[in-house]
């Protein structure tokens, strides 16, 4: 029998979580992808804690549907938090979905507001 997509981004994103960890000085930038909203957050799994966050549904962003340049505003609002937090480097978890459309979009406006990875 087979699974959902949802099982298959699941999978792929277990897949990618066995060698991305986020630490104190290199926290993860992890992504998710609905079908209404975009989410990004800054982790740092060694303590379990949320750095910064970021995402579509805020009120700086909220009114507009899910489109690339909304998901270009996402990105640009958690790096410049980001860098506020004093982050500067992130290992970037896609979370299982795809590196096009709007998640490249989230992670090319994030390295524009100065995020390295």
């Amino acid at each position: 029998m087979r699974g959902t997509r949802t099982d298959a981004r699941r999978r792929r994103h277990f897949r990618v979580r066995k060698s991305v960890q986020g630490t104190a000085s290199k926290p993860r930038l992890a992504v998710f992808r609905s079908n209404k909203y975009i989410y990004a957050q800054v982790i740092d799994d060694a303590s379990g804690q949320t750095i910064v966050s970021a995402s579509s549904r805020e009120s700086a962003v909220k009114g507009k549907t899910l489109t690339v340049e909304t998901a270009t505003e996402v990105g640009t609002l958690v790096g410049a938090r980001a860098k506020d937090a004093g982050v500067s480097v992130v290992a970037f978890d896609r979370g299982g979905f795809k590196y096009h459309g709007r998640i490249k979009a989230l992670a090319d406006a994030a390295r524009e507001s100065g995020l390295k990875f």
